[in-house]
């Protein structure tokens, strides 16, 4: 009987693991499309609730959560990037211009990561989601212009390697910011989500390498993990994800995004307050 019960945990465990990471690749795969983000604000703290089921010990929680988020956006913005492509939405001059700063300040995160602890890093999720947060329930910036051109230099060269450090930092595709930044500079909405689900594919790419290398010799890592990357809830969440992010880009070019933009931050400042409290309570 005690044998037959500890089977019926082993098998019911990684089965609601599974069920939970279909449901977030789901959600992030529609979110990526419709916001041009990438999906971690959604796949992060899918991940803080399931990777325990699999394994991880709660000090490497934050950073195996972030790490695997960024793997998922790798498949997830490609796929958000080509199906927008196709409406010739994407801005890839913009991208171009803007890719090595992001993989330079993309770099400087995951070396921060490597330094602050797996609370320190729940607390930093959760203090950014939160000003996210604040993008989608008030979103005064995406009326305004304040130029008609996109930042060069200097400018450039801050905004972008900042970018790079702030979303490699909380497991994320940057693209809320890249859309404030664009749409005050002229860019259209559908032309700035477009070429934000780019700047997230040139976030996550070095963001994932650069989490499988710090965490190469950790322990407590869940099953499966490659460094900070849990390989098989990567897989399940971007299997799904990648049916359902050309439905988001569908949605976000015939519908107003509005209401919908106000759900999600109810969404992220729950999620944030959430963090926050397990980083400081730990």
């Amino acid at each position: 009987m005690a044998a037959l019960s500890a089977m019926s945990v082993t098998t019911f465990y990684p089965a609601v693991a599974g069920a939970a990471m279909l449901g977030a690749g789901v959600l992030a795969g529609f979110a990526a499309g419709l916001f041009g983000i990438g999906g971690g604000f959604v796949v992060v703290p899918a991940l803080f609730a399931v990777l325990p089921l699999l394994g991880a010990v709660p000090g490497e929680l934050a950073h195996v959560a972030i790490g695997t988020s960024l793997a998922t956006i790798v498949v997830t913005s490609a796929r958000s990037t080509q199906a927008h492509a196709r409406r010739g939405a994407v801005d890839f001059a913009l991208l171009r211009a803007w890719a090595p700063w992001i993989v330079g300040g993309v770099g400087l995160g995951v070396l921060l990561a490597a330094r602050v602890s797996g609370n320190g890093l729940a607390t930093i999720f959760g203090t950014g989601v939160s000003l996210m947060a604040l993008h989608f329930l008030f979103p005064l910036l995406s009326r305004r212009q304040v130029a008609e051109t996109m930042p060069s230099g200097a400018a450039r060269a801050g905004i972008a390697g900042g970018l790079g450090a702030f979303s490699s930092l909380l497991g994320i595709g940057g693209g809320t910011i890249a859309i404030i930044v664009m749409t005050l500079c002229g860019k259209s909405i559908h032309r700035a989500i477009a070429t934000a689900a780019g700047i997230g594919f040139i976030i996550a790419l070095p963001g994932m390498i650069g989490f499988m290398a710090i965490g190469r010799d950790a322990a407590g890592l869940p099953w499966g993990s490659l460094g900070y990357v849990n390989l098989p809830a990567a897989v399940v969440i971007t299997s799904a994800s990648i049916l359902t992010a050309p439905v988001g880009v569908a949605t976000a070019h015939r519908l107003s995004p509005e209401v919908l933009g106000r759900v999600f931050g109810l969404y992220l400042l729950a999620i944030g307050a959430l963090m926050i409290r397990n980083g400081l309570n730990h």
